[in-house]
């Protein structure tokens, strides 16, 4: 295994309170929940060895871990991205860090852009399956089998049984989620029209800049994963207007009473394995599942 990643779990191991149960991965402008981590120690990622940091906006940079309603956590408000110059390795480094902490389960958010004419900006976007337009997948190059298969299966790479409690806990709190496939692309550019003509033909609903690769790494480790968009604006050619990252910015603080709401309730369910509908929701799936009917595509601004 990379040294690296054993020096950066070793060195916090050593920093936390609890082995954490659930990990969460904020993205750009959603960093608001981590001030709901209960006896919080917070940790600036230039602070641990070996972790990456990330230079863009709405991305605090920072490990806060302790407790969501007596459920341990670790939340990485803020990430890293491919289009700043971090290497596939880099970009997966703090996902399998969370692995390696012990996390079950990983919560991974981000903003998107909308494609489907159905979402609005503001909407919350539970992600089915995606789409990787990265050009390349941080599997690439020799495996490690101490984290996991050469060719891991992705059929199942958001767990039907983990998105079966998100709705849950959603109809619960009494919040909208909608449902689709989340496109990742390289960036920083925003899409074009025609791309993001071509993304709807896909089946794709949002579009974003982050989240895949992190999915893929977390999905070789063995680590359910459930994935939250916020779509933060229509994507490029829906609607006549050009797309500003201040934009995302502003849909992100909109939202954030209903998007921290809905993270507080769905971590305290993982955590305590179980939701108002399923007895059993942590227990990994035995059977192949069908696949699910996908919502009409979705719009989208920034992401990340």
């Amino acid at each position: 295994m990379d040294p690296n990643l054993t020096a950066s779990a070793e060195w916090l191991r050593e920093r936390l309170t609890h082995p954490p149960l659930v990990g969460v991965i904020l993205g750009s402008g959603l960093g608001d929940f981590a001030a709901e981590v209960e006896a919080a120690v917070s940790i600036p990622y230039a602070d641990i060895p070996g972790f990456p940091a990330s230079a863009v906006a709405g991305h605090a940079g920072t490990l806060v871990a302790g407790t969501v309603r007596r459920v341990p956590a670790v939340v990485l408000s803020g990430r890293v991205h491919y289009y700043e110059g971090h290497s596939m390795a880099s970009v997966v480094f703090p996902a399998r860090v969370l692995g390696l902490l012990g996390c079950r389960t990983v919560i991974v958010t981000n903003a998107a852009g909308g494609i489907d004419t159905s979402l609005r900006s503001g909407n919350l976007m539970l992600i089915e399956d995606h789409i990787n337009a990265f050009g390349t997948n941080p599997l690439v190059g020799a495996n490690d089998e101490d984290l996991g298969p050469r060719f891991p299966d992705m059929s199942d790479a958001y767990r039907r049984d983990l998105r079966a409690v998100a709705l849950s806990i959603a109809k619960r709190e009494r919040i909208r989620l909608k449902k689709g496939v989340y496109v990742g692309v390289h960036g920083p550019s925003y899409e074009t029209p025609a791309e993001i003509r071509a993304f709807r033909r896909w089946g794709a609903h949002a579009v974003g800049m982050s989240t895949v690769p992190e999915v893929i790494a977390l999905n070789q480790m063995g680590v359910g994963v459930i994935g939250i968009s916020c779509i933060t604006n229509m994507a490029a050619g829906v609607l006549k207007k050009p797309l500003v990252h201040s934009e995302v910015l502003e849909t992100t603080q909109r939202v954030k009473g209903e998007f921290v709401r809905l993270l507080t309730a769905l971590v305290q369910a993982l955590g305590e394995g179980r939701s108002g509908a399923t007895e059993d929701a942590l227990a990994p799936e035995k059977t192949p599942r069908s696949p699910t009917a996908k919502e009409p595509a979705r719009k989208r601004k920034t992401r990340g």
